[in-house]
């Protein structure tokens, strides 16, 4: 083994460095060294223990996957917003099924089809975001909506393998079977969240005195490893529990210390893990599978760019950004060689399928600067040969797409509906299973232990019952709502199922405790005590809730992805050094509006946040901007504050400001006002960049400009101040 070790890690050493200086991404380096190393190079000294590696290749896939979720964050999740949602499973969904069918056109059974569609689906956000990084375009518009798409990705991706798990084990496929499968992962999802947010925080600060980088690393380590146990036993992979560890401690004040001391493992073993990828590599095998090899490169070069394009126009996003947005997603990497791996663990794939996706993944991380490189010039001939009428209608489309909409009542009502129903079933059938499965059995079975037994688990239930059956957070819709006589029928109805499902849940504990007879009285009794102490058990359930919240939102998200704006400007952040020049001015002073073309939206100080600043605020040392402006406008910003010794900040700030639109109708109280007589800004606490009008754009319009009807107006606001004015005003069409 330590031979094995010693030329593995020897020869990847030679071989990354020179791939570094290729300026090529490592990870083809290690999967290099592993075809010289592996069994099918005779010239050259071969690894004996090859059972031994691989064992250490599984290692390696959970700390690559542990990695990954400690940078994913759920939070991140909720927040890429729908058009990175739309443009990732457009992508996702379009390319498997292409791979699929490239599968059976080559004459592949099923199962070889189907994981090629996976292996191909998924983009590789390592290779990316060092693309990024390397060409300099993080700051552009595209690259928040890509790093958004990989988000859902990684979500997908656990998602795929746990049904090509159960197709794999059924060798068919099985609709209930696979819907069930998705049924029990949302399940475990929801439970080891709810469960990790809410007792590692409070675990972390009780150990606090004791957690130094050593003993976190061990500790966050040791829970990695749990949770990998903790899959395993409930029917998924391993590399699912560790990805869901990952992304639970993401959410903790802790996470950047288990990131930085979790580096060098994940690197030492995901090293381990790429160059036994490349052991597996034969060559003759290549050029057998040359067709093959050649199909789905193309579908990744060709295919998923034109997938991902349609998806971001179909969420409104300009053409401009669709198409850099698609040629930057034309790669496969991490989650790819784990689905691969997959395949071979459950024996349902050929030997070949591996080999080609590597060999794929090579050549498409090679080609991936290159299509980032293009996709602007590749953008300028899409437009010039575009018919006027399609330009038009894809510019009318993305504006309408992006208006902003005032959720209904029963939206907001029904969204919530579902969300609470999901959360609270899912706690009490755990508490109820855990109790009957493993509790229960150890007792010795008389009237008193079940009796003692039963009045404890219902106390534990307690506050989640009522909160399944009585919590409610939007007060004024179902107010709103129960003003409409006509509506208060379905109102009623839907609060009366939340109550009848807590119900049965009580009556689900007595069945498996007691007989289906004696339930029925147990429901009465046990319904009657909630009903009685509802006050009190709804003090203590809000005494969990906010312990919850207050650990989720303890640790404040600090990356976000850029937000679309209008036409071709975007949200980009800036930390000011303290040798600016211009330090202690005011906006009015510096005048970045008048020079660059570009808006000051929010300025973040410490722990203060000044959202839509007026011109008399003053920058101060270490302030981060939140700016607005085109990639141009942008770069000449960003190229006059390194001439002054200013520093780019890469991570973009957690803001409550985002940019809007809406539409001034034919009737208003805006039509022939001025921005400043209409005091738009103060009752909004927004700020007008931009107006369309007759087809004309206007960026960065003065205060005295007059609204008419029929605008189009974009405004960086809090999204709720602006909603409620337009609402007053019945201002959006």
């Amino acid at each position: 083994m330590i031979y094995d070790l010693a030329l593995i890690l020897g020869v990847a050493a030679v071989v990354t460095v020179v791939f570094k200086m290729l300026k090529q991404p490592v990870v083809l380096g290690y999967i290099v060294a592993g075809l010289v190393v592996g069994p099918n190079i005779a010239f050259f000294p071969t690894v004996i223990e090859i059972e031994g590696i691989k064992t250490w290749a599984e290692i390696g896939v959970l700390f690559l996957l542990f990695g990954l979720g400690l940078e994913f964050s759920f939070k991140k999740l909720a927040r890429v917003g729908g058009v990175a949602m739309v443009t990732a499973l457009t992508g996702v969904v379009f390319t498997l099924f292409s791979g699929y069918l490239a599968g059976l056109l080559l004459g592949w059974g099923n199962m070889d089809s189907l994981f090629l569609g996976g292996i191909l689906a998924i983009a590789s956000t390592t290779i990316i975001i060092r693309a990024f990084d390397e060409l300099g375009v993080k700051s552009q518009q595209f690259a928040g909506i890509v790093l958004g798409v990989l988000v859902i990705e990684d979500l997908v991706a656990v998602v795929l393998m746990v049904i090509l798990s159960t197709v794999s084990v059924s060798r068919s496929f099985e609709g209930v079977e696979m819907l069930m499968s998705v049924f029990k992962l949302i399940f475990f999802l929801v439970i080891w969240f709810i469960a990790g947010i809410y007792f590692l925080p409070t675990l972390f600060k009780a150990l606090r005195r004791y957690l130094n980088d050593e003993t976190l690393l061990i500790f966050s380590v040791a829970l990695c490893f749990l949770m990998v146990v903790l899959a395993s036993r409930a029917g998924f992979s391993s590399a699912l529990g560790a990805f869901i560890m990952g992304s639970v401690l993401a959410e903790t004040t802790k996470a950047e210390r288990i990131e930085q001391g979790i580096k060098s493992l994940k690197n030492l073993f995901g090293a381990i893990f790429f160059v036994s990828v490349g052991m597996l590599i034969d060559p003759a095998m290549l050029s057998a599978y040359f067709l093959p090899i050649l199909t789905a490169t193309l579908i990744l070069l060709i295919g998923k760019p034109f997938f991902v394009i349609c998806g971001a126009l179909l969420a409104g996003q300009p053409l401009k950004v669709s198409v850099q947005s698609g040629m930057s997603l034309s790669q496969i990497g991490e989650f790819s060689f784990i689905i691969a791996t997959l395949g071979l663990t459950l024996n349902v794939t050929s030997a070949f399928l591996y080999p080609i996706a590597v060999a794929v993944s090579v050549l498409t991380t090679f080609t991936t600067p290159f299509m980032i490189r293009l996709s602007e010039p590749a953008y300028h001939f899409i437009e010039r040969k575009l018919p006027r009428k399609w330009k038009r209608a894809l510019n009318n489309y993305g504006a309408g797409a992006q208006k902003i909409s005032v959720a209904g009542d029963w939206k907001k009502l029904l969204r919530f509906y579902a969300v609470n129903v999901i959360i609270f079933a899912v706690i009490i059938i755990t508490i109820i299973l855990l109790v009957t499965t493993y509790v229960y059995p150890l007792l010795n079975r008389n009237l008193l232990n079940d009796v003692l037994l039963t009045t404890v688990t219902l106390l534990v239930l307690s506050p989640f019952l009522w909160a399944l059956a009585f919590r409610r957070t939007d007060k004024k819709s179902y107010t709103r709502i129960w003003e409409k006589p006509v509506q208060r029928g379905p109102l009623i109805m839907l609060m009366l199922s939340r109550v009848f499902l807590a119900i049965f849940f009580i009556g689900f504990l007595f069945q498996r405790l007691f007989s289906p007879a004696a339930a029925l009285g147990g429901v009465v009794i046990a319904s009657a005590v909630v009903f009685i102490f509802r006050k009190r058990i709804k003090g203590f359930y809000g005494k969990i809730e906010y312990r919850f919240l207050s650990n989720l939102n303890e640790r404040e998200t600090l990356q976000r992805p850029k937000i679309q704006t209008p036409w071709d400007s975007h949200l980009t952040t800036y930390e000011l050094s303290p040798a600016l020049p211009f330090i202690g001015q005011t906006l009015r002073e510096v005048q970045f509006r008048e020079k660059f073309g570009v808006n000051v939206a929010m300025i973040k100080r410490g722990d203060q946040v000044i959202n839509v600043p007026g011109r008399n605020e003053r920058l101060y040392p270490n302030d981060v901007l939140s700016l607005i402006g085109s990639d141009k406008q942008l770069e000449q910003f960003m190229a006059f504050m390194n001439t002054c010794l200013g520093q780019n900040v890469s991570m973009p700030v957690d803001a409550d400001v985002a940019l809007h639109q809406f539409q001034i109708g034919l009737t208003g109280a805006l039509i022939g006002k001025t921005i400043r007589s209409s005091a738009i800004r103060e009752l909004s606490g927004g700020l007008v960049v931009g107006v369309e009008r007759n087809g004309k754009r206007l960026l960065n319009p003065e205060s005295d400009f007059v609204f008419q009807a029929n605008d189009t107006v974009w405004m960086v606001a809090d999204e709720s101040r602006l909603k409620a004015f337009l609402t007053q005003n019945d201002i959006v069409q």
